[in-house]
């Protein structure tokens, strides 16, 4: 963090506030705060690439709400060291597990201002809700025109309920399965 100083001289003596001095250099200094780390949606966090839009859409599996419809795909551990070598390129850090997110809004659901909107109120329902990293998969979240008329609490609900039942379909078990799980 890089503290910005502005200097200024005060041009009048009539005017002295309490614990000002007139005609002298005035400091002040302003604080440019990062965003808190829980309130961030970090780049690493978002799927980017429209490579990795098409992989979800073509070999990816849905989950569809009264909202949105929800693309996954599970992303392979090796993924990323894979594509380092072949592309060539210099070596990034190796992603985390966890969820990546991306959006596509369709200009089918309205002009920018509701597209946009509907962007906002998915990337905070997704920061809010966000699980702890445990599967590594790549998620696509289609809204749908009834998202913009939704309270956010279904909002919130409906993407909470989406990264659940992902997470426990890539991890082995389905939501309501009637086999035991094996205990060890």
């Amino acid at each position: 963090m890089v503290p910005l100083t502005i200097t200024a001289e005060t041009l009048s003596q009539s005017l002295q506030p309490v614990g000002v001095v007139a005609n002298a250099a005035v400091e002040i200094r302003l604080s440019i705060m990062p965003a808190k780390k829980a309130a961030r949606f970090p780049r690493s966090a978002r799927l980017l690439r429209h490579a990795d839009f098409q992989r979800v859409y073509k070999q990816g599996r849905r989950h569809f709400s009264a909202t949105m419809t929800v693309f996954y795909w599970p992303r392979p551990e090796t993924d990323t060291a894979a594509r380092n070598m072949a592309d060539e390129r210099p070596a990034r850090k190796l992603q985390a597990r966890g969820l990546r997110v991306g959006f596509t809004v369709g200009r089918v659901l309205g002009d920018a201002v509701e597209r946009n909107r509907m962007k906002r109120r998915l990337r905070e329902a997704v920061r809010l809700t966000r699980p702890t990293p445990g599967v590594a998969a790549d998620v696509v979240i289609n809204p749908k025109k009834s998202l913009l008329s939704a309270d956010f609490a279904d909002v919130l609900s409906e993407v909470d309920r989406a990264f659940t039942t992902i997470e426990q379909k890539l991890s082995g078990r389905t939501a309501g399965s009637r086999k035991p799980e094996p205990s060890n």
